[in-house]
């Protein structure tokens, strides 16, 4: 087990480049089993997600191979529509795969999956829109059966706009008979990230971004070399950091369209932004207002996956703030270790009353998910004193080298095994 070992009270400096975006790739690796072609990934992130998702991939027979920062898969071997549950358990993920085996296969079977302990996150939506497709399912000691002769295309609402639903039926519905029209989509760009990855292996899919996407089932898929958007949830959490600490970054590789709220919120706290192209520039005095209201919501709204950095940050800043977590009913168990540090935050089910500090502490904390862990990091890097954040497995699930990258941005923080 590793640790960071952070002294705090550091502004930061400089710029940074944002990774290849782990909510994009980990599905264009389901997609990839699709075809019997090479499938090229540039400039895949080296976080544990995305090695767990190779390992799946090794295990229904496909050759995965990593050539610097690329990914190249070979799936014309695989030949395995079952996956273990060891590898399931530790990956959300995985679920992408029940599309993408029925599409290869007309066979899955998969154990209910796992990731960060954040909530239900019931796979619901995504079974009942592949009934509509055409799939028998059975749910048995713990696993996911799933058949079917063909898959026919079909009318699909879904009830809630659920990315993992979503990006699901694109994968079980591009070879289908016939056309899928899904309404009440997820919107996220990651989904329309997924849309070109399709269409670029010949896919014939429209509307990807908005909530009405279209899907002409097509006979057959070829390969592609495919370079992943940027990640917008890393880019946040620079962003937050600085706002946190002080001083001036550049972040490099996000649009600013695509994390809009969190910069409306930004200004709010009295940080100065500037965005140019794939460029966000942020100024911070160091000393902010809180955030009156933060409500998590689907895109276009404030992304849940950065509800625990903005907390963090609202927890140094000038007066109260209410923090609404609509997406995932336990997202609030990092808060506990916030508190450690001098945090005055009080909890009720889903909301949490935040009221601003003059500093916080230095602590020994635990990360015990990915993005409650990268608001541990930012709460330490803007502490006094010294905090060691202790457990990196999560953190490491879907940051590469975040300890080197705000090294480079002049903080104090280092990594070492416990």
């Amino acid at each position: 087990m590793d640790k960071f070992i952070i002294e705090g009270g550091r502004k930061l400096y400089g710029s940074v480049k944002t990774q290849s975006a782990k909510n994009s790739v980990l599905p264009l690796f389901a997609a990839s089993i699709l075809t019997d072609k090479r499938v090229v990934i540039r400039e895949a992130p080296a976080i544990s997600d995305v090695a767990c998702m190779a390992q799946i991939l090794r295990e229904l027979g496909a050759e995965v191979h990593f050539r610097g920062d690329d990914v190249v898969i070979e799936s014309a071997n695989a030949c395995c529509h079952e996956i273990s549950s060891a590898l399931t358990k530790e990956l959300r993920s995985s679920v992408f795969m029940l599309g993408s085996l029925l599409t290869r296969f007309r066979r899955a079977v998969i154990a209910y999956p796992g990731g960060c302990d954040i909530g239900l996150r019931p796979i619901d939506l995504h079974l009942n829109a592949l009934k509509r497709l055409g799939v028998n399912i059975r749910e048995r000691d713990g696993f996911i059966h799933c058949s079917c002769d063909k898959l026919r295309g079909a009318d699909i609402l879904l009830d809630f706009p659920s990315v993992g639903a979503t990006e699901n039926i694109l994968l079980a519905a591009v070879m289908a008979e016939g056309t899928t029209t899904l309404s009440g989509a997820a919107k996220e760009p990651e989904i329309a990230d997924l849309q070109n990855f399709l269409n670029a292996m010949g896919a014939k899919i429209k509307g990807a971004g908005t909530d009405l996407i279209e899907i002409e089932g097509v006979k057959e898929l070829g390969g592609v070399t495919f370079k992943p958007m940027k990640d917008r949830i890393e880019a946040g959490t620079f962003l937050l950091a600085c706002a946190a600490c002080g001083g001036e970054i550049e972040v490099e590789g996000v649009k600013s369209e695509n994390i809009g709220l969190l910069l409306h919120k930004l200004r709010e706290n009295g940080c100065k932004i500037h965005s140019k192209n794939d460029k966000i520039r942020l100024e911070s005095s160091g000393r902010l207002h809180c955030n009156r209201r933060i409500e998590t919501m689907p895109f276009p709204g404030f992304p849940t996956d950065l509800q625990a950095q903005a907390t963090a940050l609202n927890c140094i800043c000038e007066g109260c703030s209410l923090v609404v977590e609509n997406l995932f009913e336990t997202r609030f168990k990092y808060v506990p270790e916030l508190q450690k540090m001098g945090a005055d935050i009080e909890v009720k089910g889903r909301n949490a009353f935040v009221r601003g500090v003059k500093e916080l502490r230095g602590a020994t904390i635990t990360a015990g998910d990915l993005r409650g862990g990268a608001a541990l990091v930012i709460a330490a890097l803007g502490a006094e004193g010294v905090s060691e954040v202790v457990d990196l497995s999560h953190i490491d699930r879907g940051y590469s080298d975040l300890q080197g990258k705000f090294k480079a941005l002049g903080a104090q923080i280092k990594r070492v095994r416990i």
